[in-house]
């Protein structure tokens, strides 16, 4: 089995939340799989996701009226970015399940909602219309290839062996997801999809 180069973008506070037994079990798992995985800890890194001046290095062009897209294209152009942008532009470019065309990406997330809630007509509306502008406007329109989301439902509701198994569920998954197929973003994508908490309500 070729070996690959994984990168997971991390972030939670608490190293004893759902979340972090998650991480814990993506990264056991590809590892077994001979992947190199490699963790960016934003809370740990105390990365700063606000776009600023401070993001280059070096004189501005137009520090009167700074413009932070054409600034930022010229500090690259130039090499003039800050080092943790370069640290962790480097991380997504030698990566293989998380990096940009041809190349495969997936959101992995908790809730506080039940699936049967964030179905069409649940109380908190269809979960994949509310996807959709990071799916399809950030992953796909940057060149992933998205897999379906991994989505834990109200893991604060449920019991312990509830979680196990949402865990184990998540385990199975990944022994699987580097030749698991991606789906196709098209236009009506959101509002078309089945919603298994829905199909056998009558």
């Amino acid at each position: 089995m070729a070996t690959f180069n994984v990168l997971i973008v991390y972030a939670h506070q608490s190293a004893t939340s759902f979340n972090a037994a998650a991480l814990d079990t993506a990264v056991k798992t590809l590892q077994l799989q001979k992947c190199n995985v490699v963790v960016s800890d934003l809370y740990a890194m105390k990365f700063k996701a606000s776009a600023t001046a401070e993001d280059i290095t070096g004189t501005l062009k137009n520090p009167q009226n700074f413009q932070y897209g054409e600034e930022s294209l010229l500090a690259w152009q130039e090499g003039r970015l800050s080092a943790d942008i370069v640290e962790e532009q480097q991380k997504v470019k030698e990566a293989e399940l998380v990096v940009f065309q041809d190349k495969k990406a997936i959101l992995s997330f908790t809730t506080g909602s039940y699936e049967s809630m964030c179905c069409p007509d649940g109380i908190n509306g269809d979960i994949n219309i509310a996807l959709w502008p990071l799916q399809n406007g950030i992953l796909h329109y940057c060149g992933f290839q998205v897999l379906a989301p991994q989505i834990f439902w109200a893991v604060e509701h449920v019991t312990e062996e509830a979680r196990q198994n949402m865990l184990e569920g998540w385990q199975k998954r990944l022994e699987g997801l580097l030749q698991e197929n991606y789906f196709t973003c098209e236009l009506n994508w959101p509002f078309n999809p089945p919603c298994t908490s829905c199909t056998d309500k009558d």
